[in-house]
């Protein structure tokens, strides 16, 4: 279950630098489950506790992309939301997220180009406050004229 994740939209005509959004999730074993077999990413570091224990996160981890998919969500339903096109993302995994990790995605506007509807944003992943994924975002946000 995500909390804090109202679905809307935000137009390019009403987005202000530094506006910021953010969602928060438990990681669970079935998401873990859910995203492997959905991406075919079976690499047992993901799946496997006894395999996962001799790697050097000395147990299992959620797919870096699993958690880069917590921002994706926080664009696409939250700021600028429904309509919104992704243009290009960064990202540094900086600490693997485990089963039963609270993160806290947020993604905060730091540029701004109305007449190409482009919006650029900081993205960040936390656990407790503490960066375990960080990335810049390039969206094509939803603009009134076109509705």
């Amino acid at each position: 279950m995500l909390d804090n994740m109202p679905q809307s939209t935000i137009c390019i005509e009403d987005i202000e630098i530094g506006m910021t959004r953010s969602l928060t999730k438990v990681v669970t074993d079935r998401d873990i489950e859910l995203f492997a077999e959905v991406s075919t990413d079976h690499n047992p570091v993901h799946l496997d506790d006894d395999y996962a224990r001799d790697t050097i996160f000395e147990g299992r981890i959620a797919h870096g992309m699993l958690t880069a998919g917590l921002i994706s969500a926080v664009i696409g339903e939250q700021l600028p939301g429904h309509g919104t096109v992704y243009l290009g993302q960064t990202l540094k995994f900086l600490a693997p997220v485990r089963p039963g990790d609270l993160v806290t995605a947020s993604v905060t506007v730091t540029a701004m180009d109305i007449a190409r509807r482009r919006v650029t944003m900081d993205t960040v992943a936390e656990i407790d406050g503490k960066p375990v994924l960080k990335g810049e975002a390039t969206v094509m946000a939803p603009s009134r004229k076109f509705d």
